[in-house]
């Protein structure tokens, strides 16, 4: 797990130090004071994990914790499913270490390769490598991930901030992403 950045300002008087943040996941970013939500869902939109940092914080490091919280149970029994069949990234998570981490836990990567690392691969010839491979059909359903971002911020205390920790603002996503699991599930019956 990543080591929260330095705190400004007293120490918080929050007592559980082993769950909360030092920063409660508040970040300084362009807009000013801000949170992010990591998100992994199912085909359908439906939240999976969620892990809350700063907002300075970038996506790529924290794709391995939020994929750790992945747990799908599964019908017939048996241990939960952790791997999904393919993951779906914004250019955000195109880095080689997401990539290998991918790899390792044998989860395709659907994930575009950023401008940059396109030209520094061109620039060293043969040497570059190979070209990670890329599906464009089965990149269209990422925006499924940002529809299920859309539904939960039609979440008051969600879309803006108002919790001073960051377990219950997690707690806040978590029910808005529950409550669109049991809209999904009541559609079926």
């Amino acid at each position: 797990m990543r080591t929260p950045p330095a705190t400004q300002g007293a120490p918080s008087n929050y007592t559980n130090l082993l769950d909360e943040p030092a920063d409660h996941g508040i970040g300084r970013s362009r807009g000013g004071l801000t949170t992010k939500i990591h998100l992994i869902t199912d085909g359908a939109g439906r939240g999976l994990s969620v892990l809350i940092t700063p907002g300075q914080a970038g996506d790529s490091p924290f794709l391995g914790e939020v994929l750790d919280g992945v747990r799908v149970p599964r019908l017939g029994g048996g241990a939960p499913r952790t791997n999904p069949d393919a993951l779906l990234g914004d250019k955000a998570y195109s880095s080689a270490a997401n990539r290998k981490l991918l790899r390792r836990r044998r989860i395709r990567a659907v994930i575009p390769e950023r401008a940059d690392q396109l030209a520094n691969r061109k620039r060293k010839g043969r040497d570059g490598g190979r070209a990670p491979s890329f599906d464009r059909e089965a990149y269209k359903g990422r925006n499924v991930v940002e529809r299920a971002f859309n539904k939960a911020k039609q979440w008051r205390a969600v879309a803006t901030r108002y919790d001073k920790l960051a377990l219950t603002y997690r707690a806040g996503v978590v029910m808005a992403l529950v409550v669109e699991w049991l809209k999904l599930l009541g559609d079926k019956t």
